[in-house]
C-alpha cells in the first residue's frame, strides 16, 4: 500500500524558514513525480511544486517561486520541501502526494491529478 507521511511543520516567524520531508513507505519513491499542495483554512487545497521521478525538472506556483525549492533523495525515498523567506500568507496543511502514472510534471500541479495523499504537517507563519 502506497503511504506518504509528511513531517517538519511547525511555527515559525515572518521571514524564517522550515524543510518538510515526505517519506514514502511501501513502495519506491524514484520511479514517480511527487507534489507538494497547501490548504488553508476555508481555501481549496491548491499545488505548489512538483519534482519529476528523477529530480531532474521541476515546477513551483507563482506565490512560492524564488522562496522554496523542491527536492529529492531516491535513496531515502524521501522528498523535500525547503521554505525560504516564509510569509503569514504560506500558513496551511502541507501534504505531498504521488502522480500515478507521469514520470514529468505537468504544466500544472493540480490536487484532483494527485493520490495517495499523506496526513498533511501545519505549517504556521506568525510573529
Amino acid at each position: 500500500q502506497l503511504q506518504l507521511v509528511e513531517s517538519g511543520g511547525g511555527l515559525v516567524q515572518p521571514g524564517g524558514s522550515l524543510r518538510l520531508s515526505c517519506a514514502a513507505s511501501g513502495f519506491t519513491l524514484r520511479y514517480y513525480i511527487i507534489g507538494w499542495f497547501r490548504q488553508a483554512p476555508g481555501k481549496e487545497r491548491e499545488g505548489v511544486s512538483c519534482i519529476s521521478s528523477s529530480g531532474g525538472s521541476t515546477n513551483y506556483a507563482d506565490s512560492v517561486k524564488g522562496r522554496f525549492t523542491i527536492s529529492r533523495d531516491n535513496a531515502k525515498n524521501t522528498v523535500y520541501l525547503q521554505m525560504n523567506s516564509l510569509k503569514p500568507e504560506d500558513t496551511a496543511v502541507y501534504y505531498c502526494a504521488v502522480h500515478p502514472y507521469r514520470t514529468s510534471c505537468p504544466s500544472e500541479t493540480r490536487p484532483a491529478d494527485f493520490g495517495s495523499w499523506g496526513q498533511g504537517t501545519q505549517v504556521t507563519v506568525s510573529s
